[in-house]
């Protein structure tokens, strides 16, 4: 197996998610635990500000102010309701081929869609002071 798809396709596997979660504020006595989290699609994203980011590997919706009484799978899917990963009706592990690469189809169609978007927001702030100094250019406000 090509050693980058197995790179990509781990995070298919509850086990792999689960390791993500080092340092997840919440353990246990909670909803919200590691293994509901990965149960969930979620992998742990930490940043400094936000020990409690999760990100589902599938859609790439991203969460974070988590509460102790939170669960994992009904916030993913009344933020994420289109997510085939957490609408999945079995097991990754008993998809045929056929069916695993359908969902892998979409899989990278909700990645495509992210780094389009992260693009045009990019390219949107960078034009603003261009756009700005145009319409005064324009208007005679110089």
């Amino acid at each position: 197996m090509d050693p980058r798809r197995e790179e990509e396709t781990k995070m298919y596997f509850l086990e792999n998610r689960l390791k993500t979660f080092a340092g997840w504020p919440f353990d246990e006595d909670c909803s919200c635990t590691p293994e509901n989290m990965a149960e969930a699609g979620f992998v742990h994203t930490p940043s400094d500000n936000s020990p409690d980011t999760a990100q589902c590997f599938f859609c790439q919706k991203e969460l974070e102010g988590w509460e102790p009484e939170d669960d994992p799978k009904a916030e993913h899917k009344s933020h994420s309701s289109k997510c085939n990963f957490i609408n999945l009706k079995k097991n990754v592990e008993d998809l045929s081929v056929e069916e695993f690469l359908k969902l892998e189809k979409e899989r990278r169609k909700f990645i495509i869609n992210q780094v389009c978007n992260d693009a045009i927001h990019k390219f949107e702030e960078a034009v603003k002071p261009r756009r700005t100094a145009i319409i005064k250019t324009a208007t005679g406000e110089e």
